[in-house]
């Protein structure tokens, strides 16, 4: 029977040639077991409602496996608070002790939450503090909560869902405390995205206060929605430990289809010049919830079209903490309305994007150079590369210690050859080549010269780190010890037990517990 099952596990294994990869260096990295250290995590934004079929916490935990594969370190839960206030805004809640019931219980919270810290991740929960909705039950218990003007509500930024918080009313502040603390009391978690933290509503003495109260109940972790270093600057001394890098997300986003590489350099300089005086970390994304439903171009695609591959180089190469939204790592070709909690669509399938991603978040947990560097005023990491030959093509290096990486990047509509100055002379691997990384993750030997002459596609990529490594087999054979089989919604599961199994993601097969693998097809597929 086993021989019978795994005759047409091959056969469906065949049907997905295209996304399968052996066991490889990039798992091996991501799956080693362990804490990733501060400046080598990777936060995924999660929308609970939208990241699967059910969307439950106890769907969702049973494919926080699967991110661990990915690379990813922390998972940012959206609002996960009982919406109001007439339009379902995850960010209206109406009690900031409870759950939406639809996505499960505190119980069923707590119980995603360990599951993320048996896989060695951290689950920080979005924070809503400006506001809460119109019929939220704190309107009714405790009015004096909230801002007046003129003896009525405030709606902050005319959101007609909403109600200012009075943040000069200490109950409030020892509310709201209070329920920070909840959560680390009743789930344990690790972290907080404050929404909104440049409200003026909101006193910079408020967040001097609290962070240091909650982290001594707990060390979690504050990332603050904001661009500190250029737009909310009184917010610099507030204790937040990460913050937006905003304005270079814009930058991107305005770029959007271009095939230059001058404005691309002109953005890096000036977000190294403004995170230069910051003593805290900063975020790095090139989508997240906002940016994917409101505005005008949503998707990766309608917004940098095939620049969303070397962008996403870029972005999470260049400085900082790599931050992936729901469904980015399928190629981010759907718009997701939050409010409606509309649900990805995993049957879409992107192999160049997947591995980018897996390779990228690899580099970020192995190499030290692409840690999260917070001194760049001693040790101005990043240096831009002289480049010759093409208008299109970038070239930088990050550099800590003796680990250095490479990056190359060309943003043309046509292949390019193109000289770059200024390379370490020497022995390099190359971790992450565009046109190879849709059939899987490989790394290969190469011997760069201090002035080196490079050939890439259009819209091409490589990153390359110095030294030598273990040249990988991406077709080596499988060897499957055991077979198990249970269902799932419709679904067959099979669970293999080997080494070096085939293991293509969100379609066919994917990665479960390190070398089991999960094979998830209909089931009329093994008849």
């Amino acid at each position: 029977m086993i021989t019978k099952v795994l005759n047409k596990l091959l056969i469906v294994a065949a049907c997905f040639a295209s996304n399968c990869y052996a066991a490889d260096y990039v798992d091996d990295i991501n799956l080693a077991a362990g804490k990733r250290a501060e400046g080598q995590r990777v936060i995924y934004e999660m929308n609970v409602g939208s990241f699967t079929t059910e969307g439950t916490f106890a769907a969702a935990q049973e494919r926080l496996d699967e991110l661990k594969a990915l690379g990813i370190d922390i998972v940012w839960l959206m609002p996960i608070y009982p919406r109001g206030g007439g339009i379902n805004s995850p960010y209206a809640a109406t009690n900031f002790q409870e759950t939406n019931p639809k996505y499960g219980t505190i119980a069923q919270l707590k119980s995603f939450v360990s599951r993320a810290h048996e896989l060695q991740m951290e689950v920080w929960l979005d924070w809503v503090p400006n506001h809460t909705a119109t019929n939220a039950d704190w309107v009714t218990t405790h009015p004096e909560y909230y801002a007046t003007s003129g003896g009525k509500k405030i709606h902050p930024n005319n959101y007609s869902d909403v109600w200012q918080l009075d943040y000069y009313n200490p109950d409030l502040v020892d509310a709201m405390n209070a329920c920070l603390k909840f959560w680390i009391d009743e789930a344990d978690i690790d972290g907080y995205r404050c929404d909104y933290i440049s409200s003026p509503k909101i006193p910079v003495s408020y967040w001097q206060a609290a962070i240091p109260l909650i982290k001594s109940h707990k060390a979690v972790t504050f990332l603050g929605e904001a661009d500190i270093a250029s737009d909310a600057t009184r917010l610099k001394d507030a204790g937040f430990d990460y913050d937006y890098a905003w304005q270079f997300q814009s930058s991107l986003a305005n770029y959007g289809t271009s095939n230059t590489s001058a404005r691309l350099k002109a953005f890096i300089n000036t977000l190294l010049e403004k995170s230069a005086s910051l003593s805290f970390g900063r975020m790095l994304y090139i989508t997240n919830h906002d940016q994917n439903f409101n505005e005008s171009k949503k998707t990766l695609t309608q917004k940098y079209g095939d620049n969303r591959y070397p962008l996403t180089v870029l972005a999470y190469t260049v400085y900082g903490m790599p931050l992936i939204y729901n469904g980015q790592e399928t190629g981010g070709n759907q718009a997701l309305d939050y409010f409606n909690d509309t649900k990805i669509n995993w049957n879409t399938n992107d192999p160049k994007m997947l591995n980018t991603l897996r390779t990228l978040f690899a580099l970020k947990h192995a190499v030290p150079a692409i840690s999260d560097a917070r001194q760049w005023a001693d040790n101005p990491s990043t240096t831009l590369l002289n480049v010759s030959g093409s208008t299109g093509v970038l070239a930088y290096t990050r550099t800590l210690g003796d680990s250095q990486v490479l990056v190359v990047l060309n943003m043309g509509t046509s292949a390019a050859t193109a000289t770059i100055e200024g390379i370490t002379a020497g022995d390099w691997s190359l971790w992450l080549d565009s046109e190879t990384i849709a059939q899987g993750t490989s790394r290969k030997q190469a011997s760069l010269s201090a002035t080196h002459t490079f050939s890439l596609e259009a819209k091409g990529y490589r990153v390359y780190v110095s030294g030598t490594y273990p040249e990988q087999d991406v077709n080596q054979p499988s060897a499957i010890r055991s077979i198990e089989s249970s269902s799932h919604n419709n679904d067959r599961w099979y669970t293999l037990t080997g080494q070096s199994i085939p293991r293509p993601t969100n379609r066919g097969l994917y990665i479960h517990n390190g070398k089991k693998v999960v094979v998830r097809a209909k089931s009329d597929a093994f008849k």
